[in-house]
């Protein structure tokens, strides 16, 4: 099998359900030859491998191991999905703390065992925030960690598919941006159906204003949908589209969807959120976002519901205050 690099892709929480789907995505996907599985339990562990090994797949070097330093060391891509999972009846920002000091000691291991590591993708929930500390921790630039926020965009282009009862290939550029959570900004103004821009559309025969309003909730509760109908958090989407943002970090094809991002700027400060992104080579990079003054109420609705989140980790002393993170990361 011809891949896409030979080196080291860490996936981390490969025992779980999310985990094993990167895995085998990121083979049957050709990204390297050298793809190394680490859990804490060690029995699923070994189950996710023995599966994969008798898949029969050729040119693999499939590793696993429950130790985080074997795991770790030499990687030079990471794909994270290594906190607890959400349960039915749970936001994703239920997991706050527990999932913030996993993403803690996440940061830690790699500033221990690969401080060269090129790129990282984190995504479990809340992601904006375990992404953010993953980023604290690790020492690591801003442009070499991003999150999983893409989902949210392309539930958007699912539930404008259904609507409008056309391919989702005839819809163009969704965009939701700001937090990975129930605060998401569900942007209208970057999109076409079938070339028509959809703002035109919105208020009239074809999407009323109040369709519009209960298909952005529809969007935003796209992960419960998914619990309510299959008694499970996702893990097929999640996997897929982690795997696409690090074949872009590895330099394969551009990774076309909004992801989270380190942000600071005139605007937002010392936050991961959602942005409009570029992942190649050299990492994640932002560029101004474009809506209408009623979208960026709702990004800025978003980005104080982060802010919340974060400092609720500062105040109960999980995190130290923002003045203090230089001297944890100095990138930052």
């Amino acid at each position: 099998m011809k891949t896409l690099t030979n080196e080291k892709l860490t996936i981390i929480g490969a025992a779980g359900m999310i985990g094993s789907n990167m895995a085998q995505t990121a083979i049957m996907m050709g990204l390297t030859s050298e793809i190394c599985l680490y859990d804490p339990y060690p029995t699923g562990l070994e189950g996710v491998a023995e599966e994969l090994l008798q898949c029969g797949f050729d040119g693999i070097n499939l590793t696993y191991t429950s130790d985080i330093k074997e795991a770790l060391t030499n990687s030079s891509y990471i794909i994270s999905s290594g906190g607890a999972a959400r349960k039915q009846g749970m936001t994703r920002e239920d997991l706050l703390k527990g999932n913030a000091e996993i993403a803690i000691a996440f940061g830690k291991d790699i500033k221990a065992y690969c401080p060269e590591v090129k790129h990282v993708v984190v995504i479990f929930n809340p992601a904006d925030i375990t992404g953010l500390l993953t980023l604290l921790y690790s020492g690591l630039k801003p442009n070499q960690v991003s999150t999983l926020a893409a989902l949210d965009s392309t539930r958007l282009r699912n539930e404008l598919a259904k609507h409008f009862a056309i391919s989702p290939d005839k819809i163009k550029n969704c965009r939701t941006y700001g937090g990975h959570g129930e605060e998401m900004a569900v942007f209208a103004s970057t999109a076409t159906i079938d070339g028509k821009p959809l703002n035109s559309l919105i208020g009239g025969t074809d999407l009323s204003n109040q369709e519009w309003a209960d298909l952005k909730i529809r969007v935003i509760q796209g992960g419960k949908h998914i619990m309510d109908l299959r008694g499970r958090s996702s893990f097929q989407s999640p996997a897929y589209l982690s795997v696409e943002m690090i074949r872009a970090a590895m330099g394969g094809e551009s990774f076309k969807w909004p992801a989270g991002v380190y942000v600071s700027n005139h605007k937002y400060n010392h936050i991961m959120m959602a942005m409009e992104t570029t992942i190649d080579k050299n990492g994640i990079v932002y560029e101004e976002i474009e809506g209408t003054p009623a979208e960026f109420a709702d990004l800025n609705k978003s980005y104080k519901h982060l802010c919340e989140l974060r400092d609720e980790l500062i105040a109960s002393n999980v995190i130290p205050p923002i003045s203090e993170w230089k001297t944890i990361n100095n990138h930052l």
